[in-house]
């Protein structure tokens, strides 16, 4: 009789945390980060006589053996790279949008057109001191265009090392909870409910590491994982407890570097994935077009200045520079705002002259000197590679959804399966509770009869 109870208590306690298990699945529907968990039940064996039979297995209840997590470690992994190789285009991406922002926003492409078309224009009467006031206008105006291309150039330069910078602020912090997840791990029963709701943690923590950059990871068998950044042959970033450090480091070619300090060893990081990739990708493209800029710039003022020295202006005298040379080269800036100071006529002409052979030499001056191609070649290349970046992120972007489908297909909740559970392990239940009322039913008969 006592069998019959303890076989009817068992099930009952059985079956109530199976019907929770089911509970908690249903309430935590559509939850980020939230894993299916299924109950793992056993039978109670006990080894028992029987004469002239030997040894034999006799049931003796059911138990819970623990609390099972639904995870599929491929296809989180699979979320994991898709994520990280998203992150890289869409990051590159951005800092591609931002040197087109500022290499067209400025004008300075229309900028440069306009001073060699005020140029020619006043090659049709070159004594005119209006149209000499135009083209010192139209001066100014490329000189301020250069300066405000290169502005914009260096704020995205200076937007991009705060954004590397709270990135790695960013994947420390996301470091050190994961070591934190390591710590609970260790200290938790596994197969506990506890202990399945660490492992999502650390699931959820990995999947925002690999947003920023490339994670490889190795799990021992209690649930703990050991990180690496950069791929599998990169630096370890977490090991049980301990966690690494993060450092971003601009060199002086404009190309930004990252390392990882840990157990007092320092490693060079280099992510091939995640917001980390994306900046390095961007800062060899920013650095690339702010130098471009400045050659032209530099270029723009010392070819400008040699015409204008080989000329006479309108008094007579030779020309001045027009443009005072910035450091850094876009940084330039009027020389002169004086119409008469512009250096129209061939060297030694008499005052009030009105020769435009040097205008001529500003005109052929824009043909070999290329400055409008230059920048249209800039914007061009740019656009292009920007372009291609969105292809492919539109790509990558199905590739992580798809990624994500195929994970939760596996690991997320169903209402349709939870009913069907739910209503299994309530008849159970409820037979587990029959159980226990026959055998209360059955003794007190017995006791009757007594």
């Amino acid at each position: 009789m006592s069998d019959l109870l303890s076989i009817g208590a068992s099930g009952v306690r059985a079956y109530q945390t199976a019907l929770s298990t089911v509970g908690e699945n249903i309430a935590n529907t559509g939850v980020a980060g939230y894993v299916r968990r299924t109950t793992q039940l056993r039978e109670v064996a006990t080894t028992g006589a029987r004469l002239g039979a030997g040894m034999s297995v006799e049931g003796n209840g059911v138990v819970v053996s623990g609390i099972a997590r639904q995870a599929d470690v491929y296809r989180s992994q699979a979320v994991r790279q898709s994520s990280a190789d998203l992150g890289r285009t869409e990051t590159s991406a951005a800092w591609l949008s931002r040197i087109e922002s500022a290499m067209t926003e400025n004008k300075l492409g229309d900028r440069i057109t306009d001073f060699f078309t005020s140029a020619r224009n006043l090659a049709a009467d070159p004594t005119s001191v209006p149209s000499r006031a135009v083209l010192l206008e139209k001066a100014q105006g490329a000189a301020a265009a250069f300066a405000q291309t290169g502005q914009a150039l260096s704020r995205a330069t200076a937007e991009l090392d705060a954004t590397a910078k709270q990135s790695v602020s960013t994947l420390n912090s996301l470091g050190q909870a994961l070591a934190q997840v390591n710590d609970g791990l260790s200290r938790t029963q596994p197969g506990s409910s506890q202990a399945a709701q660490l492992a999502d943690q650390r699931d959820q923590l990995l999947e925002q590491m690999s947003a920023i950059t490339d994670v490889s990871a190795q799990y021992d068998e209690i649930g703990r994982v050991q990180v690496k950044l950069g791929g599998a042959s990169g630096p370890t970033f977490v090991a049980g407890v301990e966690t690494g450090r993060v450092s971003f480091l601009r060199n002086d070619e404009g190309a930004v570097n990252f390392a990882v300090q840990r157990a007092g060893e320092t490693n060079v990081l280099t992510p091939t994935g995640g917001t980390l990739a994306g900046v390095a990708e961007g800062a060899d493209r920013l650095a690339a077009a702010t130098a471009k800029v400045n050659t032209l710039a530099s270029s723009f003022v010392d070819q400008v200045n040699a015409v204008q020295g080989k000329g006479s202006d309108l008094d007579g005298v030779k020309g001045d520079d027009l443009f005072t040379p910035g450091d850094p080269a876009t940084a330039m800036t009027l020389a002169t705002t004086d119409p008469r100071k512009l250096a129209a006529a061939a060297a030694g002409a008499p005052a009030g002259s009105r020769d435009a052979s040097n205008l001529a030499a500003l005109e052929a001056l824009r043909t070999s000197g290329g400055f409008e191609t230059t920048v249209t070649t800039i914007v061009t290349d740019n656009a292009a590679a920007l372009e291609q970046k969105k292809l492919v992120a539109d790509a990558q972007s199905s590739i992580r959804d798809n990624a994500i489908a195929a994970r939760d297909s596996a690991s997320g909740v169903d209402l349709d399966t939870e009913a069907v559970e739910l209503l299994r392990f309530q008849q159970a239940y409820q037979a587990s509770s029959r159980v226990i009322q026959t055998a209360r039913d059955i003794l007190q008969t017995i006791l009757d009869i007594r």
